[in-house]
């Protein structure tokens, strides 16, 4: 029997072995934006999250029309097969697998370690940036049946089976800080949306980059009231920490209803009139 789990991760052996196929496109997506020119998986194209995955000036994800034409300068069509991966533990290869998910791409996998794994295990690198013909791909246009907005938590707050989970750090969540160190996007308070349980998106990861097993980010999870039985929503800081814990519920782990909400603590956090927590991880 087949592994679920294959259909939506791939090792560094599959990776090696399908650098040449020209049914594969593989994508680097990293927070630092250098890090792609430094040196990359052969063939690999880079897309930088802080100009291609979003729209800066309706503060929201990349549109379709030009989420298309970046995957068509990239080589992908329809049918390719787009294996994701980044640094700091796929962080925002997750973002990027999600959106592509929310606008209907098929068969899209992320690379199990990410860029450290690679890097740590000595595995070739190239500086050379591919260019492909255009395909002309057209997305079709968002479902958005796997992304939450701000109305649809507000009137749920504290309703039996729906839960939150707040990905961001433990300083973040009892409002000691309202941004990690050098990030730009912040908000007006600083704290949590009343209820949220505080799981960290790195916990879901090992020491070497790759995802844990199942059972243990079953145990994770449910052990905070996080459980397949209901309506989660993930969120962070502007929506690409929990778009990876996102991926884990939902995509490794198969629970049936769960959104990410990508406004997060930058929209949550300045918004008039509704209400926040300050205290310790639950």
């Amino acid at each position: 029997m087949t592994d679920p789990r294959s259909q939506i991760l791939v090792d560094a052996e599959w990776a090696r072995a399908h650098l040449d196929d020209p049914a594969v496109r593989l994508v680097e997506v990293d927070v630092d934006t250098t890090a792609y020119e430094q040196g990359h998986l052969p063939g690999a194209v880079g897309w930088n999250w802080t100009s291609q995955l979003t729209d800066g000036v309706r503060r929201d994800i990349a549109s379709r029309e030009d989420f298309s034409r970046l995957l068509s300068s990239s080589g992908i069509g329809p049918a390719t097969t787009i294996v994701l991966y980044g640094d700091n533990n796929n962080w925002f290869a997750a973002w990027a697998y999600w959106q592509l998910k929310l606008y209907g791409h098929r068969d899209v996998r992320i690379l199990d370690g990410g860029r450290r794994y690679w890097l740590d295990h000595g595995l070739p690198l190239s500086v050379d940036e591919p260019t492909h013909p255009e395909t002309g791909y057209r997305l079709p246009d968002a479902d958005h049946g796997l992304r939450a907005f701000r109305d649809d938590i507000l009137p749920r707050l504290g309703e039996p089976g729906f839960a939150l989970v707040d990905v961001r750090s433990p300083a973040e969540y009892n409002g000691e800080v309202i941004a990690p160190p050098g990030m730009t996007e912040t908000a007006q308070r600083a704290g949590h949306i009343p209820g949220a349980a505080s799981i960290p998106w790195s916990q879901a990861a090992r020491e070497d980059g790759t995802f844990k097993s199942a059972d243990e980010l079953r145990a994770l999870y449910e052990a905070k009231g996080i459980t397949a039985d209901k309506d989660v929503v993930a969120y962070c800081r502007i929506g690409e920490r929990s778009s990876h814990t996102w991926f884990v519920l939902h995509e490794l782990l198969g629970y049936p209803r769960v959104r990410n909400y990508d406004g997060s603590w930058t929209e949550w956090g300045s918004m008039i009139g509704v209400p926040i927590e300050r205290s310790e991880a639950r």
